[in-house]
Formats: structure tokens, C-alpha cells, sequence
């Protein structure tokens, strides 16, 4: 699959993370976590900056803390880096 779509794919799922902590669906929230870091192992490793790969790395250890607000925030932030990169480097 093209990176583009799963890296756009990935900031979606990172997205509906952080929607969902804030409202209180933890539930929901969960099941898109589970499904962005699938997600996250789709990425052609070869065809991403080196800087992408260590922001995923990242991002994989943040979302397991425990805290939901900071595990909200992160989500945002990633979801956002993440389609930054995919809109800038990615055709």
C-alpha cells in the first residue's frame, strides 16, 4: 500500500484517539489505538526520513502511558506530525 495513505491513515486513527479520551470513550479510544499501532507496522520503513521513523518510535512508547490526558495529547501530536509529514514529503 501506498505511504501516503497509511502514514494519512495512521494520523486519522492517532485522531480519533485523542477525540476519544476527551469525550470519555475510553472504549472507542482503545480500539483506535490498537488500530493505529497496526497500523504504524504497514509504513515502508525505507521510504520514510529518518526523522518520521523516530518520531514513530516514539509515538509507540508514549501512547502505552497510563495517564489518558497525556495519552490524549500525545495522540494529538502525533496525529498532527504525522500528517504534516505525509502532506509535505509524500506524493
Amino acid at each position: 500500500m501506498n505511504n501516503k495513505i497509511v502514514l494519512e491513515s495512521l494520523s486519522m486513527d492517532l485522531l480519533r484517539v485523542a477525540k476519544g479520551y476527551y469525550r470519555g470513550s475510553d472504549r472507542m479510544a482503545e480500539r483506535f489505538l490498537e488500530e493505529a499501532l497496526l497500523r504504524k507496522n504497514e509504513v515502508k520503513q525505507s521510504e520514510i526520513k529518518p526523522y518520521l521513523k523516530r518520531i514513530l518510535i516514539a509515538m509507540e512508547k508514549s501512547l502505552k502511558n497510563t495517564d489518558k490526558e497525556k495519552k490524549a495529547e500525545d495522540a494529538l501530536m502525533y496525529s498532527t506530525l504525522i500528517r504534516n509529514y505525509s502532506q509535505t514529503f509524500c506524493v
